[in-house]
């Protein structure tokens, strides 16, 4: 598989600058960084953007996840390896991922389930984690990036 195009980041001054400073901001607000990445990765596989997915499950292990956990998280509802706020936290990555999908695209009861686990800094780091994941698969995808040689 060969790119369309260099990546669009480096070849838009401040693209690179903007998008990773939506992810800088999403850090700082005290959200664990394994959760972080966790929805990084499953938005990632609802998109099939498999420069997001490599890298992401990637991070998990270096951050010492366990492989049942990374392997895990396309399922997350049916496997046992996830906290009640992890889940939540994968719920809302996936209702803002798939926002075409279902009439209410977010619900009430996903956004109150994650409200239950996050403060309200909590949940805007949440939902400018999952826009910005978002942003980068809709670039690598439509520029067909190749995993593994970013």
């Amino acid at each position: 598989m060969e790119p369309r195009m260099d990546h669009p980041v480096m070849a838009l001054p401040g693209a690179m600058k903007a998008l990773t400073a939506l992810s800088t901001a999403a850090k700082s607000a005290g959200v664990p960084a394994e959760v972080l990445e966790m929805v990084h990765l499953r938005a990632s596989q609802v998109n099939g953007c498999s420069v997001c997915v490599h890298m992401h499950a990637r991070d998990l292990k270096k951050a010492g996840e366990s492989d049942e956990r990374v392997a895990a998280v396309a399922a997350w509802r049916d496997a046992p390896w996830f906290s009640d706020a992890e889940r939540a936290a994968l719920a809302l990555a996936e209702a803002v991922t798939r926002l075409d999908d279902r009439a209410d695209p977010v619900p009430d009861a996903v956004w109150d389930e994650a409200a239950r686990h996050y403060d309200q800094q909590g949940l805007a780091a949440l939902v400018v984690s999952i826009a910005a994941v978002n942003a980068w698969n809709r670039v690598n995808v439509a520029t067909r990036q190749v995993a593994g040689t970013y």
